[in-house]
């Protein structure tokens, strides 16, 4: 099981995140403007981790 412990993120959206950056050529830097745009701050380094 993944541990979101610690996170400030909601393990909802960096659930999302990853599944995005697994089903499409996007990097983590892709996905963390895409994520701008929708008003949800997040540091590309929170999903690499």
């Amino acid at each position: 099981m993944i541990s979101f412990k610690g996170r400030h993120t909601p393990k909802e959206i960096i659930l999302q995140c990853v599944r995005w950056y697994c089903a499409y050529p996007l990097s983590y830097r892709n996905i963390e403007e895409m994520m701008a745009e929708r008003a949800i701050i997040l540091d590309h380094s929170t999903l690499n981790r």
